[in-house]
C-alpha cells in the first residue's frame, strides 16, 4: 500500500489551503480533494507522494 497523508479540518477552505501548503511543503500531489467526512462534520483531504519512497525513507526511518 502506497503511503498516505490526511488533512482533517473544520471547513473546506481552511482543508484545501493545509492540502496545498503539505504538498507543497513535502512534494506530494493531491489524491483527494477536500469531502465530508462520512459520519461527521469535518472535511478531509488526502495526498500521496509524486514518488515512491527510497531506502531510508517512509516507515522507520
Amino acid at each position: 500500500m502506497a503511503t498516505v497523508f490526511s488533512v482533517q479540518a473544520d471547513s473546506r477552505e481552511e482543508c484545501a489551503e493545509q492540502l496545498a501548503r503539505l504538498c507543497a511543503e513535502f512534494g506530494l500531489r493531491p489524491s483527494l480533494r477536500p469531502v465530508r467526512a462520512p459520519g461527521s462534520e469535518r472535511w478531509m483531504a488526502r495526498a500521496t507522494p509524486t514518488t515512491p519512497a527510497g531506502e531510508g525513507q517512509g516507515r522507520g526511518a
